[in-house]
């Protein structure tokens, strides 16, 4: 995948094993993908199954929320078309459950705005910071409030608990906006996933998932003395970043991400070989970096009341496009307008 459609590295495989198909029998499909994935983890010490069938959908399967590919009616992969893998298994150790949405040629712009709300909702999930004794009934906004803004919605829980080495959608507590989700509230070491989503019937799905774990936080403050809580990621899979509108992200999810991203490096490194591992580099790049990419360097000049001007130089860019982002000078918070258009 990553030799034929420019793949960001999800199905790479070393260079010497890469080689283009030959026969109807090679070619990528839902299933031999799916079928590639497991083969992978079956690999891995402590590996006893599945824990339950993949969901490897192209395009509009995608937008089949518990979609099932069948080998002979299953779409082949498309390089103009979304990609949505849910997939988990079960080891001795533990039992797994992730959801990554890909794109293997250039997104459209709704693509990319779709893929970005779902993302700040799952950001803002995984971010939570919340009193003891609060259920995901309450949380479940969270995740959908960035799609709010534009319309658009799910028609599923946003998260349910991770039994280990037993059922992989494991009560009593939940994240959603169905009633029961009030009956049980959260509590300290508590497994749960964080998986908003958004289907376009036809069209394509996005969906974004991690397993966390409830954990006690620390906070400067303890009102009505109940103790807080907070989530702790244990999923470590890079988001794509092509498909993610970074126009649209406030600094601190950047920063989230950014983090994130490092702490996928450093968890995946020792696993992988060296040609893994450049994939692996580019795809945890800090996105700082990616933006100082497309241009040498910009200067500014501001005051504490007004953005004065903004010099760019040596730049491959087209147009200026203003956004907000906060910056901090000197205990003064000053609001810099700068932004970037993709040349066309």
């Amino acid at each position: 995948m990553q030799e034929l459609y420019g793949a960001s590295g999800y199905f790479m495989e070393a260079e010497a094993n890469k080689k283009k198909p030959t026969s109807e029998t090679s070619k990528l499909t839902e299933v031999t993908v799916s079928d590639k994935l497991e083969s992978l983890r079956a690999a891995k010490e402590h590996f006893r199954g599945l824990s339950f069938p993949t969901i490897s959908s192209v395009g509009s399967n995608a937008a089949i929320i518990h979609y099932s590919p069948e080998p002979e009616a299953c779409a082949e992969m498309d390089p103009d078309k979304i990609y949505l893998c849910d997939s988990g298994a079960q080891y001795l150790d533990g039992t797994t459950d992730i959801t990554r949405t890909v794109h293997f040629g250039k997104p459209s712009a709704h693509e990319k705005d779709c893929y970005t709300a779902v993302l700040k909702g799952h950001v803002a999930l995984g971010n939570a910071r919340f009193p003891k004794g609060t259920n995901g009934y309450t949380l479940d906004i969270l995740a959908r409030a960035p799609l709010w803004k534009f319309g658009l919605d799910y028609r599923h829980g946003t998260g349910h608990g991770v039994g280990s080495y037993l059922f992989v959608h494991e009560g009593p507590h939940q994240v959603s906006f169905r009633p029961s989700a009030r009956n049980v509230p959260l509590q300290a070491t508590m497994t749960v996933t964080d998986e908003p989503g958004y289907y376009e019937d036809g069209n394509f799905g996005i969906r974004l998932e991690n397993v966390l774990v409830v954990n006690d936080a620390e906070t400067e403050f303890n009102f009505g003395d109940k103790g807080y809580l907070q989530f702790e990621h244990i999923t470590w899979a890079p988001y794509q970043v092509k498909l993610i509108d970074l126009k649209q992200l406030t600094r601190e999810e950047i920063d989230w991400l950014n983090t994130y991203h490092l702490k996928c490096k450093d968890i995946l490194a020792p696993f992988l070989n060296q040609a893994e591992m450049e994939w692996l580099k580019k795809a945890t790049e800090p996105f700082l970096n990616i933006l100082s990419h497309l241009f040498s360097f910009f200067v500014i000049h501001h005051s504490l009341h007004r953005f004065n001007s903004l010099f760019l130089s040596n730049s491959p860019i087209a147009n200026i496009n203003v956004v907000r982002e906060a910056d901090a000078l000197d205990g003064c918070s000053v609001w810099v307008s700068v932004g970037l258009i993709e040349k066309t």
